[in-house]
């Protein structure tokens, strides 16, 4: 890729990474701003869509958080009518009804989907690269409130996300407890666990390890496109199910390509012949290496790794026993990334009686996406939407 297709242009906007049409991202300049870990970044720019109309009061926002390689767009609008990550649950009619509410997905500090990230040029012109700051969840939620602050908001009626962004939405209760009213988590948990902590290093390790990297120092190019390639074929498979990929797919030749073709003579660094699983994770990679920043990948996976509501906190139980806000917890029945059992865990911890819902799917983690309009009645209830 060339410099300006990484770089930022004039308001924070790239060319190179499937950014929104002008007229439906926004940007906000948050200005300098000190990271958790001791990082300091002189000018923070924050990317956002919105749908509906504040009211007089700034008290009808929700606040709508992507997961790890998610953008702004939750849903399709007059400015952007391409589809959404959650169409299912956001616009007029559906759980989260934008003639109600204003909604605001903010892209987070960190990616490559408008918000500052290691992509974006220092005042000196250049990509931040390597030195840009180890980000946190925490530190994310604090840039996003002074968006808030910015639009006029005066209280989160919600914030709703999945995955990384039920992250944020648990961090916002818990650090913010009287700006948030209710908070709606899905397929996530309380704190990073070891294994998620494993299959985020082996991920981040895929571009590291990838000869282009150099130190994450790679622009202007050739870009670590195949450690973050892999990367993506390491995360998928955690985000289906075993299950799923056996019925889809089994041990099925991808169309007339032999699996075995070439090996009988030169062993197994010359098969070329695939497999339709082989073929799936393939593409998987290709989709993500053309839309999305390595480093990007890997501020981002970094700062869900670290995820931890406890942190500084007395602990997870102590955290979770502060937290005010009514809460919606959702899992995924088959997810074998975030288990049910670990909204059970953030059920339990916050006072009084929280059941944990239950979205039916076959495909995994990912069916928070895909089938979280199975509980949108139950959404709309438990957070008086």
């Amino acid at each position: 890729m060339a410099s300006d297709q990484l770089l930022e242009r004039p308001g924070g906007l790239r060319n190179d990474f499937g950014i929104r049409p002008d007229g439906a991202l926004k940007t906000y300049e948050a200005g300098s701003f000190r990271f958790e870990t001791g990082g300091h970044l002189p000018q923070v720019t924050l990317a956002y869509e919105t749908w509906g109309q504040l009211n007089a009061a700034g008290d009808n926002a929700v606040l709508v958080a992507h997961a790890l390689t998610g953008d702004t767009h939750v849903a399709s609008s007059p400015e952007d009518p391409g589809i959404g990550w959650w169409e299912g649950l956001l616009g007029h009619g559906r759980p989260i009804d934008t003639d109600k509410w204003f909604v605001i997905a903010p892209a987070m500090v960190g990616g490559c989907y408008g918000s500052t990230g290691p992509a974006s040029a220092d005042p000196e012109g250049h990509p931040w690269g390597s030195r840009f700051p180890f980000v946190t969840i925490r530190d994310a939620v604090h840039l996003e409130r002074r968006l808030l602050e910015h639009l006029g908001v005066t209280r989160l009626h919600a914030v709703v996300g999945g995955s990384m962004g039920g992250a944020r939405a648990l961090e916002w209760a818990a650090t913010y407890p009287e700006f948030v009213g209710g908070v709606g988590v899905f397929a996530c948990g309380a704190a990073a666990t070891a294994e998620q902590i494993a299959f985020g290093q082996a991920q981040v390790e895929a571009i590291r390890n990838d000869p282009f990297f150099n130190g994450g120092d790679y622009y202007p190019g050739p870009v670590p496109e195949a450690g973050l390639g892999l990367a993506r074929r390491i995360a998928h498979i955690t985000y289906r199910s075993e299950a799923e990929l056996q019925g889809r797919f089994g041990r099925a030749p991808q169309g007339a390509e032999d699996p075995f073709d070439g090996v009988q003579l030169a062993g197994p660094q010359s098969r070329s012949g695939r497999y339709q699983v082989e073929s799936y994770l393939d593409h998987q990679a290709a989709k993500l290496t053309k839309r999305f920043d390595p480093n990007a990948y890997i501020t981002l996976a970094e700062a869900l790794m670290s995820h931890d509501i406890g942190r500084g906190r007395g602990g997870v139980h102590a955290a979770l026993g502060r937290i005010s806000a009514q809460p919606f917890l959702a899992a995924v029945n088959t997810d074998r990334l975030y288990f049910p059992h670990q909204s059970q865990e953030i059920a339990q911890g916050i006072p009084g009686e929280h059941p944990v819902h239950l979205i039916d799917s076959p495909i995994g983690h990912d069916g928070f996406l895909t089938s979280a309009e199975q509980l949108g009645t139950e959404i709309r209830q438990t957070l008086g939407l």
